[in-house]
């Protein structure tokens, strides 16, 4: 077992330097991972079932969009057991995070970990997307769950403050996604991923409106 801690560290270590990230981040990462995977044994949080698959799989993938991410307050939504948001809240602790999320076990687990990580920026919300409502906008939405494009947008643009990103985690590109939004005046583009030690296609679509979101 011990073998096995050292080798998923090394493996997010090396991940975190090849992305440029601090590699004090590996300790609190790989915690949010183990309470992860001691959880999903019992309550089926995440389809990864290995907990060294989930280095790449959840760890790195979710950092891999830093880059893109604007500056201020971030909602994940459907976040499930935290991501890409628990991972993004430990490597920015300034960054206020909402995680927004309808599943009473997921959201127990999200609550538990950020209680044991001391994810002070994190608030987590437990409703659906259609009954979730903010008097501020965010700075930005990020999600890594839902299918479509035009679905996401859709359902988030009124959570955005004027000219703020709607960001979706995407495995292959889906140009075809884009028509409709287009047409409707978002901006749409594409960033292709690399996430360390995945051998898998991930890309990130940002849209953005032309137009200040109304409800």
């Amino acid at each position: 077992m011990a073998l096995r801690a050292g080798e998923d560290n090394a493996t997010l270590t090396a991940g975190l330097a090849a992305l440029g990230e601090r590699p004090d981040l590996a300790e609190p990462l790989l915690a949010y991972r183990d309470l992860l995977a001691r959880w999903n044994r019992v309550y089926n949080l995440s389809a990864v079932r290995d907990p060294a698959a989930m280095v790449p799989r959840h760890l790195l993938d979710s950092l891999v969009v830093r880059p893109w991410l604007p500056t201020g307050a971030l909602l994940d939504v459907g976040t499930g057991p935290g991501l890409p948001g628990i991972p993004l809240a430990v490597a920015e602790p300034d960054r206020p995070v909402t995680l927004l999320e309808s599943n009473g076990k997921k959201t127990r687990f999200l609550a538990q970990a950020c209680l044991e990580l001391g994810l002070s920026n994190v608030e987590v919300v437990q409703t659906r997307l259609e009954d979730y409502a903010r008097a501020e906008g965010f700075a930005g939405v990020i999600c890594r769950a839902f299918s479509e494009a035009g679905t996401f947008w859709a359902g988030i643009r009124h959570l955005l403050a004027p000219g703020a990103p709607a960001l979706a985690m995407k495995g292959r590109r889906q140009d075809h996604e884009l028509a409709g939004l287009e047409q409707a005046g978002v901006s749409c583009r594409w960033h292709k991923l690399d996430v360390p030690g995945l051998d898998a296609e991930r890309h990130l679509l940002i849209m953005t409106g032309t137009e200040p979101a109304t409800g």
